[in-house]
This record gives structure tokens, C-alpha cells and sequence, in this order.
């Protein structure tokens, strides 16, 4: 107990942050950054990444307001939370950079992925890939009498399964688009 009698971090009637700032513990962080949409900024953003030796998991990018000539870049990386923090205030010096916003800490985030599966087998494993994709409800747009396409959409974790249970069946190539996200309600 301190001076005041407050527990070091334990009360909420406190007005201070009394918990330490500083962690070890490796997060997973969804970023949407609004950029202008010129030449060189992705680069520019890239760069911020693999300069300070960062991680990029899953990058994405689109035009999203043509008249307003404005990209959204989704970026999923991971670090510690002072690592965060530091990305989050490097992003908003780039001058292109209108906006960033941590979705994993704003509250409740919608992530999708779209991914393609090359899948090849005879027989019964052909049977159980087919199976399987329609548990999955993955959608074939295109078929050989030897392989299969699948496309399917879904949190990365469920592209991830789905990838885990072709691999037996005779998974050859994957294709993902990475993680587009956008936070919930207002």
C-alpha cells in the first residue's frame, strides 16, 4: 500500500494509470490506415515496416473513394504494445497518412479474407474435398477430372482450418487475399 492507500493499478476511482505501461507479450494487431492515393505511399508505409524490422502479416489495399483520390491499407502485424504504439505514431507522421485506427483496441472488428485452394485427388479423397467445402461452404470455380478450385471467404482462422484439412487431401497451391476489416456499428 502506498501513501494514499491505493493499491498500485487496482482501483477504478482512481484517476491515474497505475498499472505498468510496459509488457512482453507479443499482440496481434489489425491497423486501417487512410492514405492519399498517389504514387510512392504504400512504399512509404512499407518502408516504416521493414526499416525498424516489423512484421507484416497480412497487408491490403484499395482505392476506396476515387472522387476523394484516398486508399485504405489494412495492415495486420504483431509486437508488443509499446511495438504498437510506436508503429500507430510513425504511420501518422507520414504525411499521405490521413487517419490510422487500431481495430483491435477501438472495440468490435469484422475481418474477412478470401482465399483460393488448388486441390488435387482421386477416388474418395476427391469425395471428402467436396465434402469438406460444403461444410466450409467454399464454392468450386473450376474443375479438371484430376484437381479442383476452391474459393472460400471467412475469418483467417476458418481459412486457416480449411487449409489444415486440404493439405491430407492433397492441397497443392494456396492463394489469399489478406485481411480486409472494418470496425462495428457507429
Amino acid at each position: 500500500m502506498s501513501a494514499l492507500k491505493l493499491k498500485k493499478g487496482s482501483t477504478s476511482h482512481s484517476a491515474y494509470n497505475l498499472r505498468p505501461t510496459f509488457s512482453d507479450v507479443i499482440e496481434k494487431h489489425t491497423l486501417a490506415v487512410l492514405v492519399e492515393n498517389e504514387p510512392g505511399v504504400l512504399a512509404r508505409v512499407i518502408g516504416l515496416f521493414a526499416g525498424r524490422g516489423y512484421n507484416i502479416e497480412s497487408l491490403t489495399v484499395a482505392e476506396v473513394d476515387h472522387e476523394g483520390h484516398t486508399s485504405r491499407i489494412t495492415i495486420v502485424t504483431t509486437g508488443t504494445p509499446q511495438v504498437i504504439e510506436q508503429i500507430k505514431a510513425q504511420l501518422g507522421r507520414i504525411v499521405s497518412v490521413h487517419d490510422v485506427h487500431d481495430l483491435t483496441v477501438e472495440g468490435p472488428s469484422v475481418e474477412r479474407e478470401l482465399a483460393m485452394f488448388k486441390v488435387a485427388g482421386k477416388g474418395d479423397k476427391r469425395v471428402e474435398a467436396l465434402r469438406l467445402a460444403d461444410i466450409f461452404r467454399a464454392n468450386v470455380v473450376d474443375s479438371t477430372l484430376e484437381t479442383f478450385i476452391f474459393e472460400i471467404t471467412g475469418a483467417p482462422e476458418k481459412i486457416d482450418a480449411f487449409a489444415d484439412l486440404m493439405r491430407p487431401l492433397g492441397l497443392i497451391e494456396v492463394a489469399r487475399t489478406g485481411v480486409a476489416a472494418l470496425p462495428r456499428g457507429d
